[in-house]
């Protein structure tokens, strides 16, 4: 478990940065695959973990979510649009109609669970607020600290690509994004707090402020 800033830590994963896990003042943030539960609990021992919060309900940010919740005894939050797929588990039914969001599902998606919690704009997850940043997913939301502005962002951006995994920002596959030019005005709802500490779902974090908001401002309207 890496410290990336006062109270927020990147869990480790294989290989680095493909699926990202944060712990938040003792939230933990997305959950990766169901193939992750037993490294995410396994760099959880001696931590206090208070509840677990997704940024949006897709296989690669849910898959653990029950498995965690269950071993943990913590409530699970979603944003309140997402909250309705995180509990019937019917995931692909909610993005575009491709056969990758399918085998998505069968390969990585966990159980549904119940969501305890449901986000909305402006709730407060530890030391952080909620954003509600959509497009990617219906109830996608972001977590931001403005004390120190740092941004978990989710899907928003990816910060890496998404097929070689080389650093850099891009926009997350249309095929995963039911509203790309929704997305995109998210991006620019974030883009506009100058973040000195990004996040990603996808992506090792980055301290590139003005990249990133350049990155955003090329985005067609």
């Amino acid at each position: 478990m890496k410290r990336l800033a006062d109270g927020l830590h990147l869990l480790s994963g294989f290989p680095p940065n493909v699926m990202n896990v944060y712990l938040a003042d003792g939230v933990l943030i997305d959950a990766a695959t169901r193939h992750a539960r037993r490294r995410i609990l396994r760099q959880l021992r001696g931590h206090e973990v208070s509840a677990h919060a997704i940024t949006h309900a897709h296989p690669d940010h849910q898959g653990s979510s029950h498995a965690v919740c269950e071993a943990l005894g913590v409530p699970l939050w979603a944003g309140e649009a997402d909250a309705p797929a995180v509990e019937d588990g019917r995931i692909a039914d909610r993005q575009p109609s491709h056969p990758l969001n399918r085998l998505s599902e069968r390969a990585f998606a966990g159980p549904p669970h119940p969501v305890a919690r449901r986000l909305r704009e402006g709730d407060r997850v530890g030391c952080f607020t909620v954003l509600d940043t959509p497009g990617h997913s219906a109830g996608h939301v972001s977590y931001w600290r403005e004390s120190d502005r740092t941004l978990i962002l989710g899907d928003v951006v990816f910060g890496c690509h998404p097929c070689t995994g080389r650093p850099g920002f891009h926009e997350p596959p249309v095929f995963f994004t039911p509203d790309p030019a929704r997305n995109r005005e998210s991006a620019r709802k974030l883009a506009e707090l100058e973040p000195a500490l990004i996040c990603f779902g996808h992506g090792p974090p980055s301290r590139d402020t003005r990249g990133f908001v350049e990155f955003v401002r090329s985005l067609p309207r």
